[in-house]
Order: structure tokens, then sequence, then C-alpha cells
């Protein structure tokens, strides 16, 4: 057994760092709260430079995930796995058969399922090991399988919600989506299905040739697609894309999209506001996937996943509402709302990390 663990603390953030040589595994989970049930949030696999940046990654999207999972109702508090991708060759199946025995280290302190670089098979892998795995295929009418397409659906719904509140019909609207993984296609397929015009990019051309195999759109370089001359820009690649150096290209009027931690800062939502522009928050849209990981902890159907999926608008409604009453950034408003459903865990219930 070469598995090496260890943890600490960094502002109130559990932090576990773990490692298997014989099986070239190595990164980092993030535990930000357990203060509403056990911290969950997807396992990302991907390469990273430097460490500290792999660490950064993890706290944020644990954060987020924090934030995500109070504003959707969910039991549970945040958490994000971060695996680094090995450079050279290496055995995928051992490497996830390491990682599920660093979840069961945690003690169900940590339930995990897919995210950017992670598939249904590799939770299979980990699931044969730990019983802390979701995202598994579907049995039955129960929910489980593939978050991506019910995080594609609550993203599409916001748009439509957007759109709306600026009295945009979706179907002839121009819409550029950046990133063309899993949800981003499945987002542009269901866009297009209700007549709107799509511009697109991602940085790897494969990605492109398949959505246009299917779904006609102009393709623009994955650097110059916020600059679009759209009516909304949907982030969907990896987060901090809506930054000083962006933001000031932006011509769209609306940003609704499915990236986490599409916000480089707080006080970027703030300069998109200035600009007037409706940013709606990250976790609030793209909650879609973490409701069906917990439909699946509990033992929910996939009818129920639909129904609490197709509530999202309303979440997103609120804060928008109040974010216009009160003149404070949307996402300001998202993450005080966040925060106060977490304050009122009750007595009984799990502590922060």
């Amino acid at each position: 057994m070469t598995l090496q663990i260890r943890t600490s603390d960094e502002d109130g953030q559990r932090i576990v760092w773990f490692e298997d040589q014989s099986s070239d595994l190595s990164g980092v989970i993030a535990l930000d709260s357990l203060a509403l049930g056990p911290a969950a949030g997807g396992c990302r696999f991907w390469h990273y430079d430097d460490p500290e940046d792999m660490l950064r990654d993890a706290r944020r999207l644990a954060r987020g995930m924090s934030y995500k999972n109070a504003m959707a109702g969910l039991p549970l508090g945040g958490g994000k796995s971060v695996i680094q991708r090995p450079r050279g060759p290496f055995d995928r199946e051992a490497l996830f058969r390491a990682f599920g025995r660093v979840l069961d280290e945690l003690r169900g302190d940590y339930l995990t399922a897919e995210d950017v670089g992670t598939s249904p098979r590799d939770m299979e892998i980990a699931r044969a090991v730990s019983p802390f795995v979701l995202g598994l295929p579907a049995n039955g009418t129960t929910a489980g399988g593939d978050p991506s397409p019910w995080t594609a659906l609550g993203v599409f719904l916001c748009i439509e919600h957007a759109l709306a509140r600026r009295g945009i019909a979706l179907a002839g609207s121009q819409i550029a989506v950046q990133g063309l993984g899993n949800v981003g296609a499945g987002l542009c397929r269901t866009l297009h299905d209700h007549g709107a015009r799509l511009i697109v990019a991602d940085v790897h051309g494969h990605a492109v040739e398949r959505l246009l195999a299917d779904v006609p759109a102009e393709v623009v370089l994955a650097e110059d697609i916020h600059r679009s001359a759209v009516d909304l820009f949907a982030p969907c690649a990896l987060g901090g894309g809506l930054n000083p150096e962006t933001i000031p290209h932006i011509q769209a009027r609306l940003v609704v999209g499915a990236a986490n931690n599409q916000l480089a800062s707080t006080s970027d939502d703030e300069h998109l506001s200035s600009r007037g522009i409706l940013y709606a928050p990250d976790y609030i849209v793209n909650a879609g996937g973490i409701i069906n990981v917990a439909a699946e902890y509990l033992g929910n159907q996939q009818g129920e996943v639909r129904d609490r999926v197709r509530r999202i608008p309303d979440r997103l409604a609120a804060v928008l509402d109040r974010a216009e009453a009160t003149g404070q950034s949307p996402s300001r408003v998202a993450d005080a709302m966040a925060l106060d459903l977490i304050g009122a865990a009750t007595p009984g219930q799990r502590s922060p990390a």
C-alpha cells in the first residue's frame, strides 16, 4: 500500500492531499462545509502546472458547491476533488481504484461524482472500492447516470428566463457558447431545436467538429468568442473567464452559462452590472447536475429530478428580483442568500468542516 494522505486546515476549509505512487494518483480534496449534510461535489481530472493552482481551483470549486447545494435546497454541504492528470501513460482503472480508497478514508464526509475530465465509467471503478461515489448509470426509473444532461437542461431554462427578462424571444436570438463538452454541446442542441442562432468555440477542434455534425453554427476562436455581437453569452468551459481583460469587450446583454466560478473575483460582477450586462450567478444556473446526484444519493426517481431542475429558473428569478430591488449585484445577493441558508442549519446537522 503506497497511499499517502495528509490533512490540513486553510481558512476553515479541510484540505486533504493524497498520493499513490503505484497508480500515479495525486490530488487534493477541499471540504468547505458540512453544515447541511455531507460535502458533495464532482471529481475534476485535469493537468495543473503548479500544485498551488490545483489547490486554489479545488478550494474555489468547493466553496461554490456549498453555495450551490444550499441554494438548490439540497441536504448537502460543499466539497470538491481535483486529481492531477499524469503527464505520461497511466493505468486509468488503477488510478480511480486508488481514488476510491481515498474516499473511504473520509468515511462519508465527502461524496463525489463526475466533473470535467471524468466519466460514469471512472465513477463505477471508484465505487467498486468505496460506497461514497455517485453518478453511476441509472437503474430503471431511479435517479443516476451522467449528470451533464440535467446541468444542460437547467442552463437552457435559465437562458430562456433571462432572455424573457430583457424582452428577447429565444427563437431567432443569437447566443455564443464557449466550451463544447458534454454540457455545452447538449445546451447547443437544445438551443438550436428552439430556434436560436449559435456562435460556438472550443479549444479542442474535435469537439467543434462533433457538434457541427448535428447543429449548424458559426465557429470563432475560443479567445475571441466573448467579443461576439450576440444577445447572450454562455460560458461553458473552465472558470475565471469573466475578468478585467474580457469584460470590457463583452457585447452581449446577458451572461448565463454552465461553467463554475465564471467570475475571476466578486468585483467582476459589479463591473458587468456597470456595463448594463445581466449576469446570472453560475451556481444557481448550473445546479441541475448536483440535483441529479443528490436524488441518486437519496434514492429519488428521475421524475423528481426533472421537477426540481425545472424550478431552477424560479430561484434565479428570486436572486435577480432582489438584486434589482436593492441595487446589489446578482452574485452578492446570491452569496448572501446561500450563507443565510448554511448558517440556519438546524441543531444536530453537521457543523462546518
